[in-house]
């Protein structure tokens, strides 16, 4: 996960179709996990080639997913245990709110998020074992997640939460004597193909001005713009001297 390690354990509690499981690897895979437990259920090395190719690219997630006998041993030596549940709950978690707990507590250990049947989801003493409720928040008009997207959407908010931050922008800023420059090559620019009033210039130029400095362009961007509206200023011109010949 691009140098960062969540400490995270996927741990899928009787889960009844194998081709959710082979695809819930790939989508952890996908989000940079690859640790996954399962609790009873469906048994990897007794898959289809078709199912497991459903785990495209993640194998080495789905074969090396640990066997659990309960999912109070799953969880043991977790610091955090999050299950989820389809029902709405007043305390309960919002997948970006787990992610938020997790960056927190990751120096601590290592969090398990928990995923029941896709069916009836987690028994009521399995969410006993959890510390924390999580609910998707899904539209009404059609609550139920299949496993595989469940994993996925968590998987996403955290990632967003531990990936390293994007590096700052090194690119120079444009000074304000290039800003000026380029706003001098957009006025010859705009007054040869006629956008400009002569008589009064300075009231378009002005927002331009405005609309550049809330920009923050950089020199490179100013360049650029300098040179388009230097050949904005040399078509215009080219234009008038074709019309003044064919006249």
């Amino acid at each position: 996960m691009e140098g960062a390690n969540p400490g995270v354990d996927i741990v899928l509690v009787r889960p009844s179709r194998p081709a959710n499981v082979a695809a819930a690897c790939r989508a952890m895979k996908n989000m940079g996990l690859r640790s996954l437990l399962l609790v009873g259920g469906v048994d990897p090395q007794g898959m289809t080639l078709e199912e497991r190719s459903l785990a495209y690219g993640a194998w080495d997630v789905l074969d090396g997913a640990r066997s659990a006998p309960s999912l109070a041993k799953a969880v043991e030596d977790c610091v955090l245990v999050a299950g989820t549940s389809g029902q709405p709950a007043p305390d309960a978690w919002t997948p970006r709110r787990l992610a938020e707990e997790i960056l927190t507590r990751a120096p601590a250990g290592r969090t398990a998020v928990v995923f029941g049947p896709e069916s009836s989801g987690l028994r009521g003493e399995e969410l006993e074992l959890c510390q924390a409720r999580v609910h998707i928040p899904a539209d009404a008009a059609q609550t139920s997640l299949n496993l595989a997207q469940a994993v996925l959407l968590i998987a996403y908010e955290i990632r967003l939460a531990v990936r390293p931050p994007a590096p700052p922008v090194t690119a120079r800023l444009a000074t304000a004597g290039e800003l000026e420059a380029a706003l001098e090559a957009l006025r010859q620019g705009l007054l040869a193909i006629g956008y400009l009033n002569p008589a009064n210039p300075e009231a378009i130029l002005a927002e331009l001005r405005r609309l550049l400095a809330r920009s923050q362009p950089t020199a490179r961007e100013a360049s650029l713009l300098r040179g388009l509206a230097r050949q904005i200023a040399w078509a215009g011109e080219r234009i008038a001297g074709d019309r003044g010949l064919g006249g």
